[in-house]
């Protein structure tokens, strides 16, 4: 619950929001907005930007207030119903935050407290794509709540994973963070690349 204070700076916030949203139109096309997020293909990564996309549609201070209002506790919630403001506002209010609240919310959660990795697999693939063949890898990463979770992508784009990762990493390696079987699979991998690699300049 939020004391005398923190009520007080919260329905000021909520004052705020309703007047940034009056102007005709605007509440349509936070709608739209909401729905465009929920509905991604790309949904993580548009929750991630979605407080931005609000501040500049909304202005920074309301755009964080509607995603505060979306995923805050319904004791706190509730006391929107306190505020003077219009039974439009109220009533996108309530509805947007019954609709897309907990993804949102769930999403946030996640993203700022990622599950962690207990295991992996990569296997390959040919695909054919526009009378060409193309080699392609698919990972699996799997979560510790055990979700697995899936990523195809052309073989170029996983070596530039690898050596984005080799890059990061590199500086801050020491004797104990990868062992010796690890990094003679590494050289042994690069050497063999770079056999395919010399064997095809040659002919």
């Amino acid at each position: 619950m939020l004391d005398h204070e923190e009520q007080f700076l919260f329905k000021e916030e909520i004052l705020h929001l309703s007047t940034a949203v009056t102007e005709p139109g605007v509440l349509d096309n936070v709608e739209d907005l909401l729905t465009d997020v929920i509905t991604s293909p790309r949904f993580d990564s548009e929750v991630f930007t979605l407080e931005r996309s609000l501040q500049v549609m909304l202005g920074a201070r309301a755009g964080t207030t509607l995603v505060g209002l979306l995923t805050v506790g319904p004791e706190v919630f509730d006391q929107v119903a306190e505020v003077p403001i219009g039974p439009d506002v109220h009533e996108r209010l309530v509805a947007w935050r019954a609709r897309f609240g907990l993804a949102i919310d769930n999403a946030l959660n996640f993203l700022n407290n990622p599950d962690g990795i207990q295991g992996h697999n990569f296997s390959t693939q040919i695909a054919h794509v526009d009378d060409r063949r193309v080699l392609q890898g698919r990972l699996t990463l799997v979560r510790y709540n055990n979700e697995p979770q899936f990523f195809l992508a052309d073989a170029g784009v996983f070596y530039g994973l690898i050596a984005d990762i080799l890059d990061r990493l590199g500086p801050h390696t020491d004797a104990d963070t990868a062992d010796a079987e690890t990094l003679a699979r590494i050289k042994d991998a690069i050497a063999l690349i770079e056999r395919k690699q010399l064997a095809r300049d040659r002919t």
